[in-house]
């Protein structure tokens, strides 16, 4: 890989822009590029590099897509010999791709940094995932810590300070530990506008169905609402702190192993 070709891979992580690095990995006879070219496939379709042009890279971009989709690296095979076929070229050679996705670690956005907060806090850092905070009662956030002492991403003020300095995208599970159904009602607005694909709120069926009546009453979309999941966590007659925050991860868990 080029040294500019990497910068601009290690650019696209760090600004959580999901990319796929497709690499030629083996080639016989006549082909365009040879073992070791690559190139990078962004959502958007862009790329960089390239691994021969023509009808075989449009293809790698389209399988990209897929990758994008599933998150899963796969392997390509290609022969260029009869375009009457359905081949991509005529070079009269053999070429196989690796694509591999690289996608922004997942955030998980903790709406509420009370007991509960503070436990799925820790094991979602311990677990890995880039972990953000909010909360409206700063002091609550002062010695707000992850797993092993690690520092994690806090912000407090309106939630929509908190979103303009912690923005919530595609890649973020919104995780709802909050107070009362009054806070709910006024913060959820912002959160279902944004482009987190799933709200967990924890609490009963009951209070979910109080907060959803007065956000109608106020106005909010209805439709919006399909991306709320509540009760939060995964039932396992969870009691304390930590053991809720258990039942909590194990939903996030399994929403990002969902095809």
């Amino acid at each position: 890989m080029t040294t500019e070709l990497l910068r601009e891979l290690l650019a696209a992580v760090d600004e959580r822009r999901p990319v796929v690095l497709a690499t030629v990995v083996s080639t016989s006879r006549s082909v365009p590029r040879r073992a070791g070219s690559k190139m990078l496939v962004f959502a958007d379709g862009t790329t960089s590099g390239t691994v021969g042009g023509g009808e075989m890279e449009s293809r790698v971009c389209e399988a990209a897509q897929t990758v994008f989709a599933s998150r899963r690296s796969t392997t390509l095979s290609y022969s260029l010999v009869d375009p009457a076929s359905g081949d991509p070229g005529v070079c009269g050679g053999e070429v196989e791709l690796y694509l591999e996705p690289h996608m922004p670690t997942t955030t998980v956005y903790v709406i509420g940094a009370g007991h509960v907060g503070h436990a799925i806090v820790e094991l979602a850092s311990w677990l890995g995932y880039r972990v953000v905070v909010w909360d409206d009662r700063a002091d609550l956030l002062d010695e707000m810590i992850g797993a092993d002492g690690q520092p994690v991403l806090t912000v407090t003020g309106s939630i929509d300070e908190a979103l303009l300095a912690q923005p919530i995208d595609a890649h973020t599970r919104v995780v709802m530990v909050t107070r009362n159904v009054g806070l709910d009602v006024e913060i959820m607005p912002a959160l279902l506008t944004s482009e987190a694909p799933t709200i967990g709120l924890m609490g009963s069926s009951r209070r979910w169905e109080t907060t959803k009546a007065k956000l109608i009453e106020a106005g909010v979309d209805e439709a919006l609402f399909d991306k709320v999941h509540s009760p939060l966590g995964v039932e396992i007659a969870a009691e304390t702190p930590k053991e809720i925050a258990v039942s909590v991860l194990a939903e996030v868990i399994g929403h990002e192993r969902e095809p």
